[in-house]
């Protein structure tokens, strides 16, 4: 039998951001503890890097194969492409395969909306926002607009802001929204004053160094920063880390590969404090300090792929 293949298309046709987030909760509620995911490997490509990105499930695991090319956006071509491929895991076999650039572009900014969503939640009593919060988006790719659209999903009534450093794309985002009835205001002339009042700011960008100054969002602000990997790059600053609560995708990962906290602690220091991971935000073990922001930060990790592709094969298989 041939192996079915997914395009983009059928990926995001199969997995819409609202169920892609409830497939990431249902995981965690589950028992999926992001400690156990295996590390991502990085090797040198010609004009970038190979990303490789294996984990095991019960029923399911999976290899995501992508590519990093930094000079790619200039050339008007992807930053990542990639493929995914899908095994049984009580055989090994594979079962499906699908466009790998499309998985990520949805299962990022789920995993970003998840934790937000559950940040929310557990804001102290009257600190939060209700139904319509402000969301600032920092950045005008592709992942800026998918998490503009899932932010949409998880809060209906949110009203959204962009800033990017270059024109054009932050024109052709807002063009984009507006064709699908979303509204999005560019504040690239008022940062200062958009991160002061923003309730939720969403960090996507390519930046190595931080994009404000910490000490400008409002107490009890959430800020996820998701748009960079690495110890050498930040998109955050220490001032906003040490006066923040912290959490992470998972806390292995984030002492391997998150610059926005090793440079403000030691990973000794993290490893003494155990911030909660997603499954802890999930299950309902995050305590917010009143007055605090919290940081959300996350590099991307492998079963955050084999959920949202379990889902696509399952849902794109039914007749």
């Amino acid at each position: 039998m041939s192996i079915p293949y997914f395009d983009a298309f059928a990926v995001r046709a199969a997995v819409p951001f609202d169920r892609a987030v409830r497939a990431l909760e249902e995981a965690l509620l589950a028992g999926l503890d992001p400690e156990l995911d295996s590390p991502r490997l990085f090797s040198p490509a010609p004009a970038g890097e190979f990303l490789i990105m294996p984990t095991e499930g019960a029923r399911y695991s999976g290899i995501k194969a992508a590519t990093i090319a930094p000079e790619n956006p200039a050339r008007g071509l992807e930053k990542i492409q990639g493929i995914y491929i899908l095994f049984d895991s009580a055989t090994l076999a594979p079962v499906a395969t699908m466009d790998g650039a499309e998985l990520t572009a949805i299962r990022t900014p789920a995993t970003t909306l998840t934790a937000v969503k559950h940040i929310a939640a557990a804001a102290p009593a009257d600190e939060g926002f209700g139904t319509a919060p402000q969301v600032l988006v920092f950045g005008a790719g592709p992942q800026a607009v998918n998490h503009i659209r899932a932010a949409r999903a998880v809060f209906p009534q949110a009203r959204f802001s962009v800033i990017g450093r270059r024109a054009h794309r932050v024109d052709g985002l807002i063009r984009t929204l507006a064709a699908e009835g979303i509204q999005v205001q560019d504040a690239s002339g008022a940062m200062k004053e958009t991160v002061a009042v923003a309730d939720v700011i969403l960090c996507v960008t390519s930046s190595p160094t931080p994009l404000f100054d910490g000490s400008l969002p409002r107490d009890g602000a959430i800020i996820a920063s998701v748009g960079q990997h690495g110890l050498d790059t930040r998109e955050v600053d220490e001032t906003l880390v040490r006066r923040s609560d912290i959490v992470v995708e998972g806390r292995a990962s984030a002492w391997r590969e998150s610059g926005d906290l090793i440079p403000a602690r030691s990973v000794a220091d993290w490893q003494e404090i155990h911030p909660p991971n997603l499954q802890d935000l999930v299950l309902g073990r995050l305590a917010r300090r009143p007055g605090t922001c919290c940081l959300f930060t996350g590099v991307g990790m492998a079963w955050e792929d084999l959920v949202t592709a379990a889902v696509v094969y399952e849902e794109g298989r039914k007749p």
